[in-house]
């Protein structure tokens, strides 16, 4: 045998015959029969090679969240602007629980949050340069989303399942979202094609993306690859995410003002009274569909500054698509059409096309603080009232705020290093700069004198 060969002899099994017969007997006379693991040891996968896949899996996670942030002023319709904040959350998630399945696998967070691939970029570019918010869907969801289901449920079934069961209990968990998910994506999509959307053209967009997707070697990158479909949209025009807030046919919207009473012409119930305050507190939480395009759009436009800032955005941005549920169902409840009455798009055309620091500023230092100053007292006049449903949900939606308003501090030093008065001040001014340019105040008004509370009412967070 050479000095450098290896010794591949079995090694043998030193087995005693009496300790054998006695480890039976006490087996015999075990009283319990649990379940057996039937979990068999070995899997494809060695270490290194699982966190090359798990590092490709969280990096899409992390850019889906990002791509569907940068459509959420984009998307007109409003069940699916909606199901769009929502599944920000879901993959960004997806993303955290990835991410520390590779940390405790000693992977440094440095190195996690640092990785990039101009490869998936593309992909990802492409699927964000979609024509509509149908064809958003298909990318998102009918090919990637779809793709990654696949390859989750693949990497269960070949991974070791007793060495890597973190591993598989964690795509589990993912998969538990992904299920609702992409069958609501096909529905959705049902639904535009019976409502006159070419199918067509999402089929055309579909076999596009996925032969795109096949050339990179799918989403392990371990596929044989095939040919790269020309010509790319992303390649010819890079892609800018939108600017406007967009509604659907079925809204009436206003942007001259934040007070509603204002925008009716004529008010419903007395000024100032339990009646008022209670209605546009609802119509607040429904025209909180504004803020799933506000919180969406920083997570795109701070993308890979801070993981940890981009995964609070995706939160904040899932509850405010619940607030908008809330407002929504409760205006059912109190005996409204939720589209009889006007939406106020006034915040959101303020902040689309403002830099993000200041865009945050305004929602966090102005608006959610402005909502938890009265809040409080809604609630206890609503309990005395025993008006429950609008206790029920301003309870919750108290609760939201005061968290929001904390995540929105850390939040905002991730954004800029301005001091914070000074950021205050120009955010009051570039606000209300808008708010003239909207109509909302005369334009020889001086916006310098405007107070933080007259900004609160008509800004209307």
């Amino acid at each position: 045998m050479s000095e450098h060969s290896v010794d591949r002899t079995p090694i043998p099994t030193i087995s005693r015959r009496a300790e054998r017969d006695a480890a039976a007997e006490r087996r015999r006379n075990f009283p319990y029969r649990f379940p057996r693991d039937a979990r068999k040891l070995g899997g494809k996968f060695s270490v290194d090679e699982n966190a090359r896949r798990l590092l490709r899996y969280f990096y899409l996670e992390r850019r889906l969240a990002q791509g569907l942030g940068s459509w959420a002023l984009a998307i007109p319709e409003f069940e699916v602007k909606i199901e769009t904040g929502r599944h920000i959350f879901w993959h960004a998630d997806a993303a955290q629980k990835l991410r520390n399945r590779l940390h405790e696998q000693e992977m440094r967070l440095t190195a996690i949050d640092g990785f990039r691939d101009a490869e998936l970029d593309l992909l990802i570019e492409e699927i964000l340069s979609a024509e509509d918010a149908p064809e958003l869907l298909v990318g998102v969801h009918q090919v990637l989303g779809r793709a990654l289901a696949i390859a989750y449920q693949h990497h269960i079934d070949d991974t070791d399942p007793v060495a890597d069961a973190p591993t598989i209990r964690i795509l589990r968990q993912i998969l538990l979202d992904y299920e609702p998910m992409l069958a609501w994506a096909e529905a959705a999509l049902a639904a535009y094609v019976e409502g006159g959307i070419d199918e067509s053209r999402l089929e055309r967009w579909r076999w596009h993306l996925f032969r795109l997707l096949q050339s990179l070697g799918g989403v392990t990158g371990a596929d044989e690859r095939g040919l790269r479909p020309v010509p790319l949209r992303a390649e010819a025009k890079p892609y800018k995410r939108g600017e406007m807030p967009q509604r659907d046919s079925r809204f009436v919207t206003f942007t001259h003002t934040g007070d509603y009473n204002v925008a009716d012409g004529e008010p419903r119930h007395e000024p100032d009274t339990y009646e008022d305050k209670r209605l546009r507190f609802v119509r607040t939480q429904r025209d909180e569909v504004d803020a799933i395009e506000a919180f969406g759009t920083f997570l795109w436009d701070i993308r890979f500054k801070d993981f940890d800032a981009e995964y609070d955005l995706a939160r904040v941005t899932w509850d405010e698509a619940r607030h908008t549920e809330l407002g929504h169902k409760t205006l059912l409840t109190l005996g409204y059409d939720p589209f009889e009455l006007p939406n106020r798009l006034t915040p959101s055309t303020c902040r689309g096309p403002m830099e993000p620091a200041y865009a945050m500023a305004e929602i966090n230092l102005f608006g959610e603080v402005g909502v938890i100053k009265t809040i409080h007292e809604l609630i206890d006049e609503a309990r005395e009232r025993d008006d429950s449903t609008v206790a029920h949900i301003s309870d919750f939606v108290r609760a939201d705020e005061r968290t929001h308003v904390r995540k929105g501090q850390r939040i905002l030093r991730v954004m800029t290093d301005m001091d914070m008065k000074a950021l205050q001040l120009r955010t009051r001014e570039l606000f209300a700069e808008c708010l003239v340019s909207l109509g909302a105040f005369r334009k020889d008004v001086d916006v310098l004198v405007l107070s933080r509370e007259e900004l609160e009412h008509y800004i209307g967070e």
